[in-house]
């Protein structure tokens, strides 16, 4: 019978199948998308007095004589900007810079008084086009760029990495000042002279300025800063920086293997790698790595350092390696053979989680059959595989959303691009191959702890550097663009 470990491990499986489920009803890959940007000009909260906003809400004109200093043309975007990415960034174009060509662009919190100049007053920005001044919170400016006029297209944005403000004019970048402004803060601009007239884009048309290329930019800025962090020398051998630094510098660019300075690094890479391809019984690819990587570099010594033991992850290469082969490719009664003929105790109970996911991968397989090419046959072997084996497990708490998902793919005529399509993935073959991939890990005699089992060195690692990105971003009030491995892996920068 299996122990509390064992259980504990295959539950842990189980709720990992169904993750899926999240992914498809939500198909959501990142925060930006749920935050909503400014579309349009806030015609209620503005300058009324002195300002005339197109219907569209895009294009704002001066239509007065101006006679004081607060009789400032302001208007806000309709949402404040949004701060879950790198960059957010606006334009104006100037369509007539009337008689003074008082414009500003800038950026003004949600109190801000609506008839002075964004940079007049606490908590704003603004670069003013009659004199190309950066006014930041007072009245009095600061040389910072040129002079715009009609015809121009100036922009305004904020880049959460750096926390900066920056300008641009007719495409190119003007300058950058430091962003120490708390809160929310909305796009804004202004016009204070007669005729004065902007056109603000938002986003919805192709902006002057290169935002792609500027953001392209940025993070290699970043990736630079980070490959020229030095270390005390004391810590150049330690594993956290031998691992951190390894898979960092192939996190980011094909060309880390130029940049590996010594053989030593490129021993640490390997031995990373060799950890994860072990962790999931992956031999093959396992002898072309050693095969491809011989050197006459002899090893670093990893005795005290417990970067991970080699042998404990040897454990039933072999088996573990045909077991995911026929669980990848589908054919789960011949794992489930080999499973009893090799470890018939961990299917021993089959109410267990591990029983229970290797059961539902059978039906899944059954109605990926039937996809393909329905025959009443096989319809009626998919539903009574589900009476037998699947039914067992109605009411029982942990299995049961699971069950139903299973059972609605009957459901459709293309249970693919269902709800529950998520089932039908290759992703969900693998999580049953690392769940018996574990469960036969905990077999090994010096197993001590389960969770050692549940992710390999790699993953760790990963997890760290996942969790070290969030709590940057929290101290940066959740500001700046989340980490999403998959997105830095594809990308081609």
């Amino acid at each position: 019978m299996l122990n509390d470990n064992s259980r504990d491990l295959a539950n842990h499986f189980l709720k990992l199948s169904r993750l899926g489920s999240t992914r498809s009803a939500m198909d959501v890959d990142d925060d930006d998308d749920l935050e909503d940007a400014p579309t349009e000009l806030n015609t209620i909260n503005s300058s009324g007095g002195f300002l005339l906003v197109s219907p569209d809400k895009l294009t704002v004109k001066y239509t007065t004589v101006n006679m004081h200093g607060h009789d400032v043309g302001v208007v806000q975007g309709n949402r404040p900007a949004p701060v879950k990415r790198l960059v957010y960034y606006f334009e104006i174009n100037v369509k007539s810079a009337g008689a003074k060509g008082q414009i500003a662009i800038g950026f003004t919190c949600e109190g801000f008084k609506m008839r002075r100049q964004p940079g007049w007053e606490q908590n704003s920005y603004g670069y003013h086009g009659d004199d190309g001044l950066l006014y930041r919170g007072q009245a009095k400016g600061e040389a910072f760029g040129p002079t715009y006029t009609s015809g121009d297209t100036v922009g305004g944005g904020i880049n959460y990495a750096t926390q900066e403000f920056f300008f641009t004019k007719n495409g190119e970048v003007v300058g950058t000042t430091r962003k120490d402004v708390k809160g929310r803060l909305f796009p804004t601009v202004a016009v204070h002279s007669q005729n004065e007239e902007v056109t603000v884009n938002f986003g919805a048309a192709p902006f002057y300025f290169d935002l792609k290329a500027y953001e392209s930019q940025e993070r290699m800025k970043q990736q630079v800063a980070i490959e020229n962090i030095s270390l005390p020398p004391h810590l150049s051998y330690g594993p956290l920086y031998k691992l951190f630094k390894a898979f960092f510098d192939k996190l980011h660019h094909e060309a880390c293997w130029n940049k590996l300075k010594c053989a030593c690094m490129e021993d640490l890479y390997v031995r990373i790698v060799r950890s994860y391809l072990l962790h999931y019984g992956y031999e093959d690819t396992l002898n072309s790595l050693d095969l491809a990587g011989k050197s006459n570099v002899p090893p670093i010594s990893l005795e005290q350092e417990n970067v991970y033991n080699e042998d404990d992850l040897m454990y039933a290469l072999s088996q573990r390696k045909v077991l995911r082969q026929l669980i990848r490719k589908g054919d789960i009664d011949a794992a489930l053979g080999k499973l009893g003929e090799w470890y018939p105790e961990i299917v021993q109970d089959d109410k267990s989680a591990t029983c229970f996911l290797l059961y539902c991968q059978k039906f899944i397989e059954l109605v990926r059959k039937l996809s393909a090419n329905i025959q009443v046959g096989e319809l009626q072997e998919a539903v009574t595989y589900g009476r037998t084996k699947l039914a067992n497990f109605f009411g029982l708490p942990g299995f049961e959303e699971l069950v139903q998902d299973c059972v609605a793919l009957l459901a459709y005529e293309q249970p693919q691009k269902s709800l529950v399509g998520y089932l039908l993935d290759d992703s969900q073959r693998e999580v049953v191959a690392d769940t018996v991939n574990a469960m036969i890990l905990l077999r090994n005699p010096k197993a001590t702890d389960p969770q050692v089992w549940l992710r390999s060195d790699l993953e760790r690692l990963l997890r760290q550097l996942t969790a070290s990105c969030l709590v940057k971003r929290q101290m940066e009030e959740d500001q700046g663009e989340a980490f999403h491995l998959h997105k830095v892996l594809n990308s081609s920068d």
